[in-house]
C-alpha cells in the first residue's frame, strides 16, 4: 500500500499540488528502472552480435578433397571431361545456343563452355589478323551468301511535256562464302591435367586461339579456297586502269622491287572515296620498314607512330595493319593494300567450338582436337587496291 493511501486512510488530506508531485515521483523512479533494464539487454544483445562477428571474420580453413565447387555446372562438367575424360556430366546438360554451354556431339566432340569459347574469340580478333579490320558475320549453315549491287536505279531529267524513257536497272551479283574447318592439336601430360591448381580452361584456350590465328592469318592474305578461306591475294589483280569486277585493281610502284612516296599517294587516290573513310594499309614488317623512310617533298615522313600504346601507326592519315604474311617486297610483288576491308572482305564463321578429347594417342600425353568452321573471301572487289612492286 502507497504512502499517499496510507494518509488518505488516516483522515490526513493531500492537496492537488501534493497529489500530482508525489504520482510524477513514482513515474520517474518506475521509468529510470525500466530505462536501466532496457540498456542491460541492449549490451547483451550488442555483445552476442560481436561474438558472431568475430565468428564469421575469422579465417576460415582450406577446404580439403570434396570440398563445395562454387563453379557453374557446364564449366565443372567440362573440366572434368578435361582432366578425366568423364562425360556424365556433360550429357546431363542441355545445349544453349546463346551461351554456347557444353552438348554432346554425334561425332564425340563436346561444345566447350562460355568461358573457354569467348576468351579464344577475343584472342582472334585482338591479333594482327586479316579478321579484325574485315566483316565478321556468324552463320549456322554450311556456306554465307553476299549479295553485290553493281549499279543504282538509272535516273533523268524531265520536263512537263516530255516523254519518259525507260532508266537502267541495278544488276545483282552473289558471292557464296564456303564454311571450311580450321582445327588444332593441341596436347598436355596427364600428370598436369590432375592438377588442381593448373588453369585447364585458360591453358586449353590460349593454345587454341594461337593454332587458330595463325591459321586463319594465313589463309585470309593467301588461302587459295581449297579446304580453306579464299585469300583476297589468291584472286587475279589486273592494272587499276582497266580493272572489272571479279579482279583486284593494283597500281605500279613505278620502280622494280622497290616503290616512292608518289607511288603511295597514288594508291591512296585509286581507291573511291567512298572507300577511304574506312581505309587501311596491309602490309608486313619487312615493308613497313621501307615505307617508314619515305617522306614528301617537303622532307616530312609519311609514316608516323601511333599516338598512344594500342593504336595502329599511321600511314598518310590511314592506319597500318602489319600482318606478316604479306609478301615481301620484291619484283612483281603484291606488298602492300589499301581498301575498305569491312566492305572489301567477309569472313564467316559457326559460333560453336568443340573439343574432342584422345588419351590414346599419344601416350602419356592427352590430345585435344578442336575444331572450327569458318570461311573467307572478297565481297567487294572495288573496296581493295593493290600497290605491285614493278614499273607497269
Amino acid at each position: 500500500m502507497s504512502k499517499t493511501e496510507t494518509k488518505a486512510r488516516a483522515g490526513e488530506g493531500l492537496s492537488p499540488a501534493q497529489d500530482v508531485s508525489e504520482a510524477m515521483q513514482g513515474f520517474v523512479h518506475e521509468f529510470k528502472g525500466f530505462q536501466a533494464d532496457l540498456t542491460t539487454k541492449l549490451q547483451q544483445t550488442e555483445e552476442r552480435l560481436t561474438m558472431l562477428d568475430r565468428k564469421t571474420m575469422t579465417a576460415a580453413r582450406s577446404p580439403l578433397a570434396g570440398g563445395v565447387d562454387q563453379g557453374a555446372p557446364h564449366q565443372k562438367a567440362f573440366n572434368a571431361y578435361v582432366r578425366s575424360g568423364d562425360d556424365d556430366g556433360l550429357r546431363g546438360l542441355e545445349l544453349d545456343g546463346k551461351s554456347l554451354s557444353t552438348a554432346v556431339n554425334s561425332d564425340g566432340g563436346y561444345l566447350v563452355d562460355p568461358a573457354t569459347s569467348e576468351t579464344v574469340q577475343s584472342v582472334l580478333n585482338a591479333t594482327a589478323s586479316i579478321r579484325s579490320i574485315a566483316s565478321v558475320v556468324n552463320v549456322e549453315a554450311t556456306s554465307y551468301d553476299v549479295l553485290v549491287d553493281h549499279g543504282d536505279v538509272g535516273s533523268g531529267w524531265a520536263t512537263e511535256t516530255s516523254n519518259l524513257t525507260e532508266t537502267d536497272t541495278p544488276t545483282i551479283d552473289r558471292i557464296t562464302i564456303p564454311l571450311h574447318e580450321l582445327s588444332a592439336l593441341p596436347k598436355a601430360s596427364q600428370r598436369l591435367l590432375d592438377d588442381s591448381a593448373f588453369d585447364i580452361e585458360g591453358w586449353l584456350a590460349g593454345r587454341i586461339a594461337d593454332k587458330f590465328s595463325r591459321a586463319e592469318a594465313a589463309s585470309f592474305i593467301n588461302g587459295d579456297g581449297i579446304d580453306k578461306p579464299m585469300g583476297f591475294l589468291a584472286h587475279s589483280t589486273v592494272n587499276d586502269e582497266v580493272w572489272t569486277w571479279g579482279n583486284l585493281g593494283y597500281v605500279p610502284s613505278g620502280v622494280d622491287g622497290s616503290l616512292t612516296a608518289d607511288s603511295i599517294i597514288s594508291l591512296v587516290y585509286a581507291l573511291g572515296a567512298t572507300y577511304r573513310a574506312n581505309a587501311s594499309f596491309v602490309m608486313n614488317s619487312k615493308t613497313a620498314g621501307l615505307v617508314r623512310k619515305l617522306k614528301d617533298n617537303d622532307g616530312r615522313f609519311l609514316w608516323s607512330d601511333g599516338l598512344s600504346a594500342g593504336q595502329p601507326a599511321v600511314l598518310m592519315g590511314y592506319p597500318v595493319l602489319v600482318a606478316e604474311d604479306m609478301p615481301d617486297a620484291a619484283t612483281d610483288a603484291d606488298a602492300i593494300a589499301f581498301g575498305d576491308f569491312a566492305s572489301g572482305y567477309t569472313v564467316a564463321e559457326r559460333p560453336d567450338l568443340r573439343i574432342l578429347r584422345d588419351p590414346f594417342s599419344a601416350k602419356p600425353h592427352v590430345l585435344f582436337y578442336a575444331t572450327k568452321r569458318v570461311g573467307g573471301d572478297v565481297s567487294d572487289f572495288a573496296a581493295i587496291k593493290l600497290l605491285k612492286f614493278a614499273t607497269a
